[in-house]
């Protein structure tokens, strides 16, 4: 995200910014390839992935809170894409942590923002999925060392049963949007091991649309842990309004441009 004084960093040194890209060519990355073309469709992909659930549980939540749930009726959300869109669980372990309880269950209209909820009382016991990706955000939470804050996270299958789980800090205040200080886990197809663990950012930046009539065209933030963007950082544009496209300057002075469809390119 770009505060008004990294926007006016970001302008103030634009002549900057256009020399890397003129020397990005001749600078290698750590002696390694850059990556090639399906790494980065790879990293759009999960972006927009991650895009959609964040959408979803966003309105899913506010169409689930309409209810007002009982206090303690409810602990987790989970999101699940389907053949018609997206599915939203809202619920909480049993005392065994051994089933899954969904309680609410919002199911996605016609547009990303319409959802159906369907109350379940008792509540419906899940053992599949639902409990899975449960355990897994346990698992998460009890490894990851994050501040005083909210945090979202967000669980996606992927082969072998086993599952990618993003924790990322959570907005608070409308039209404020965060980026950094997030991690990637792939967890376990049971939900109980941490089989690898990927820190993605390290600072929180944010970002609220800018000055009152001054309205930016991009936006600008610099990697220290990677060479290349994050699946985060797709999410991020693709979350943000107004939509505009986010430059990232890597440790090797590479130059990446995330467009507001996701798409990743080297900067020019």
């Amino acid at each position: 995200m770009l505060s008004t004084k990294r926007r006016l960093l970001f302008c103030s040194g634009f002549l900057f910014v256009v020399v890397l890209i003129l020397a990005v060519d001749a600078i290698a990355v750590g002696g390694k390839d850059l990556p090639s073309q399906a790494e980065l469709d790879a990293i759009t992909a999960r972006g927009r992935l991650l895009a959609e659930y964040d959408t979803a549980s966003w309105y899913a939540t506010d169409s689930v809170q309409a209810l007002k749930p009982p206090a303690g009726s409810v602990g987790r959300y989970i999101a699940k894409k389907m053949e018609n869109g997206w599915v939203v669980a809202f619920g909480r372990m049993n005392g065994k942590s051994e089933r899954f309880l969904v309680v609410y269950e919002a199911t996605q209209g016609a547009t990303p923002h319409d959802f159906t909820v369907q109350t379940y009382d008792p509540p419906r016991e899940e053992t599949g999925f639902y409990l899975n990706a449960e355990k897994a955000m346990e698992t998460v939470l009890n490894d990851f060392r994050r501040d005083q804050r909210p945090y979202n996270m967000s669980v996606i299958p992927v082969d072998g049963g086993q599952m990618y789980v993003y924790i990322y800090p959570g907005s608070t205040v409308n039209g404020v949007y965060l980026l950094g200080g997030d991690a990637r886990y792939l967890i376990s197809a049971n939900g109980a091991t941490v089989v690898e663990k990927r820190q993605l950012h390290k600072s929180i930046l944010e970002f609220s649309g800018g000055e009152k009539g001054k309205m930016p065209v991009s936006g600008m933030h610099s990697h220290v842990l990677s060479e290349i963007p994050e699946d985060t950082d797709v999410m991020y544009v693709l979350t943000r309004k107004p939509a505009i496209p986010e430059y990232v300057i890597t440790a090797s002075k590479v130059i990446w441009v995330i467009g507001t469809d996701g798409s990743i390119n080297r900067g020019k």
